[in-house]
């Protein structure tokens, strides 16, 4: 047996590949970016050619740095955005560009789905609340707004699923997009109800499967583009957020994740199965795990925008400046995409509070930060709530690189952070997976031999003071704002 797989992440922002070695570890990395497109307000979507142009090139290019025979490679697998959704006629073609799990098109369709379910416990069936993220409203939307498109669809995938599919593998959904989609129920049957409801035909739902499941060999077409041989074994792999919880060493109840990318999760994981309405579940890769979770609309994205809103200043500047101006100065509410979990309101808007004429961009900028890490104790008061207190946190992913941005997060939430180092994030997550998947790992708990942490971030006393004294403002802030923001998203919509 190979001891080499492959993991790719297809991520908003770019994908991202690695040739891994099951007794080294990482040998070889690859990324490629990716255009975010919204031709309307609202929307967001991918082109699947892109995606399957990054996943080739990237490959291509970790088998020659690492001057490692694509014949050496056991297994790939991927990870990718949930759930977003791909339309595929008969042959698994897309018909359309991807649309995004942060697509906020079918507000109107949520409404009417809502109305027609009233009664229905989605949460209890489902493990999430009707949200924009759910499926059945976007394939609504597609009914209405794109008919030719909704006749000749044969199925709906995912992101990370058609790709796989691209390379060669069966039709089919991950157990993941399967239940953030709120088409299916926790057990993995249909939702009825809800396809009812939706007038969507089931049929269109394509089978799924557990991470770790052999689904296919790599195609003749996809093997002479990588350079690895055709019948290579293509493995389910996951959710982008539940694989790099998975990578991080999230695997014990209590353990969790601050993950620090384009949108903000936080995930911790539990050996029973809990639903609330206020969060996202998903199923560890583990049998008989779960990882009860929240995600922000935005996080990394809300700091770009404000780079790119003052000019284009470097971040470690702006990070300079902001670590001397005065914790919570201004508030700031990050509700510049609506917000998700666990709020769950697409027409919520961003609002900067108390500032006066001797506040500068340094308060203004950690305002930002701040804000994303009060979106985090949010999720916390939940978790706590609901009897699944953190109680191992560790942090990751492009946002963690900056000491004062975990800084902020650990004195917000009062809890000690371990940052991940070199953390590749869902990438490692599916390339463990496939090793499992073909029997180069023999167990879950094998990945935790990947994991390095760098010493934790600590809590200072005078500052959590200070954030605990503002936290409770924040959330009045929000709680006053919310009918401006209504009636400003019904005024522009």
């Amino acid at each position: 047996m190979s001891s080499h797989t492959i993991g790719v992440d297809v991520g908003t922002t770019g994908t991202k590949t690695v040739l891994f070695d099951t007794t080294l570890g990482i040998v070889a990395q690859a990324t490629r970016e990716t255009t975010l497109h919204s031709p309307r307000p609202g929307f967001a979507e991918a082109d699947t050619g892109q995606w399957y142009t990054g996943v080739v090139e990237s490959i291509r290019e970790v088998l020659h740095t690492s001057a490692i025979s694509g014949d050496a490679v056991a297994a790939i697998a991927v990870s990718g955005m949930v759930p977003a959704v791909i339309p595929v006629d008969s042959s698994g073609k897309p018909l359309r560009r991807a649309i995004l799990q942060n697509d906020a098109r079918a507000h109107r369709e949520v409404t009417e789905l809502a109305a027609a379910l009233d009664g229905v416990d989605l949460v209890a069936m489902t493990g999430s609340a009707l949200t924009q993220q759910s499926v059945a409203p976007t394939t609504m939307w597609l009914r209405t707004n794109e008919p030719d498109v909704y006749a000749e669809t044969a199925h709906y995938v995912g992101s990370y699923d058609w790709v796989l599919t691209a390379l060669g593998a069966e039709v089919h959904v991950e157990q993941n997009w399967a239940l953030e989609s709120g088409l299916f129920t926790i057990d993995g049957d249909t939702a009825d109800a809800v396809l009812a409801a939706a007038g969507l035909d089931a049929a269109t739902l394509p089978p799924v499967h557990r991470p770790g499941s052999r689904v296919g060999g790599l195609s003749r077409e996809a093997a002479e583009r990588t350079g690895l041989p055709a019948g290579t074994a293509l493995v389910v792999g996951g959710a982008d957020h539940v694989l790099s919880a998975f990578a991080a060493g999230v695997n014990e109840p209590g353990d969790a994740l601050v993950k620090l990318g384009g949108a903000g999760d936080i995930l911790v994981a539990s050996d029973t199965r809990i639903v609330d309405e206020r969060l996202y579940l998903d199923a560890h890769p583990v049998p008989g795990h779960w990882l009860p979770n929240g995600c922000m609309a935005t996080s990394g994205s809300l700091i770009r925008w404000f780079q790119a809103l003052i000019g284009g200043t470097d971040l470690t500047v702006l990070d300079d400046e902001a670590t001397t101006a005065r914790p919570a100065e201004v508030l700031c509410l990050p509700y510049f995409l609506g917000e998700k979990s666990p709020i769950h309101d697409p027409d919520l808007r961003g609002v900067f509070a108390g500032m006066h004429l001797g506040h500068n961009r340094a308060d203004l900028y950690r305002s930002v930060l701040e804000a994303i890490a009060f979106g985090f104790r949010h999720h916390v008061d939940v978790f706590t709530d609901i009897g699944i207190r953190p109680n191992r946190v560790m942090i990751t992913n492009g946002g963690s690189k900056s000491t004062l941005w975990k800084q902020i997060h650990a004195d917000v939430l009062g809890i000690e952070l371990r940052p991940v180092r070199g953390h590749p994030g869902a990438s490692l997550g599916a390339a463990v997976i496939a090793a499992i998947g073909v029997g180069a790992l023999d167990d879950w708990s094998d990945a935790a031999r990947f994991v390095s942490l760098d010493p934790p971030v600590v809590p200072d006393p005078g500052r959590r003071a200070a954030y605990d004294d503002a936290y409770p403002m924040w959330r009045d802030l929000g709680a006053a704002t919310a009918p401006i923001s209504h009636a400003m998203a019904s005024r522009t919509r």
